[in-house]
């Protein structure tokens, strides 16, 4: 068992240090709005402090959990930031989105410190987290990895270094261009099954057991057809990842004609007012 702080506890990141908790470390988290750390704290065995620099001291794992590249910045850095807590030979593990530039930056921040550092993006939103079975695709130096592996894949499905610092954060890349092309396609087959008359639901069991079948289809198709999308991942944060994906692929000269327009299709559902509904709200676009 480990002494580890978690930093962020938003949809994902409240289960998650909830995970380990349960599973015996223990925890001390951070979160700006202290009413969700003591939310937290009232629920789970834990503590939780005023500062990353407070959660950070005497953890062997700081792990993050938090929105965008200034968010993670934010908590790291400066006299208040979890790096300024953590001794050498602790490892930061960061499951935040964010570019391969400030993951590079800060590893390089850490390494200077004597401090271990893991990119450690995840994918299965927040059923995935509540339910112990993300994706976490990881990158870093691999005896840095061996060691957060025993603790983070309390709350993974699979768990899988794909190379050093920042690879972690490029395979989320290709996890979040694949997305959007699923979800787009999806909801133009959804869409033109009503225009055509068709039962959706009747198509989606057949299409489903096929070549055509996908985690998409399966799990959002119901509340596409309803027009539900108060849950999941939201619109604003699928934006800030395409965002990131194509800034990268200009970085290594990749193309990506799809998702660079169904990111501006999510710029449309934005515009509709739908910056918080979940990404399956493309079909908002194609249907009355």
């Amino acid at each position: 068992m480990a002494a580890a702080a978690f930093l962020g506890l938003g949809v994902m990141g409240f289960p998650m240090a909830g995970h380990l908790a349960k599973a015996g470390h223990q925890i001390t988290v951070f979160n700006r709005s202290p009413d969700k750390a003591q939310a937290w704290a009232d629920r789970h065995e834990g503590s939780r402090a005023a500062t990353p620099r407070e959660a950070a001291v005497g953890a062997e794992f700081v792990i993050a959990c938090v929105g965008n590249d200034d968010d993670l910045r934010q908590i790291c850095l400066g006299p208040d930031g979890a790096f300024a807590g953590m001794a050498p030979g602790a490892v930061f593990v960061d499951h935040t989105t964010v570019s391969a530039e400030v993951t590079r930056e800060l590893a390089e921040v850490a390494r200077a410190a004597g401090l271990g550092y893991v990119d450690a993006p995840v994918s299965g939103g927040q059923a995935g987290a509540e339910n112990g079975q993300l994706s976490i695709m990881c990158g870093g130096d691999a005896a840095d990895f061996d060691r957060a592996a025993q603790v983070i894949g309390v709350y993974a499905k699979i768990c899988r270094r794909m190379g050093e610092i920042g690879a972690g954060q490029l395979t989320k890349m290709c996890n979040q261009i694949a997305i959007a092309g699923l979800v787009q396609a999806l909801s133009e087959s959804l869409a033109f099954a009503r225009r055509a008359g068709l039962d959706t639901a009747a198509v989606v069991e057949v299409i489903s057991q096929g070549a055509a079948g996908s985690w998409q289809m399966v799990n959002r198709h119901a509340t596409m057809a309803e027009g539900y999308f108060d849950h999941g991942f939201a619109v604003d944060w699928m934006r800030k990842d395409l965002a990131i994906c194509l800034a990268a692929a200009d970085e290594v000269g990749a193309l990506l004609p799809v998702t660079a327009l169904v990111d501006q299709f999510y710029k449309d559902v934005q515009l509709m007012g739908g910056g918080r509904w979940d990404t399956s709200a493309l079909i908002a676009r194609l249907v009355d």
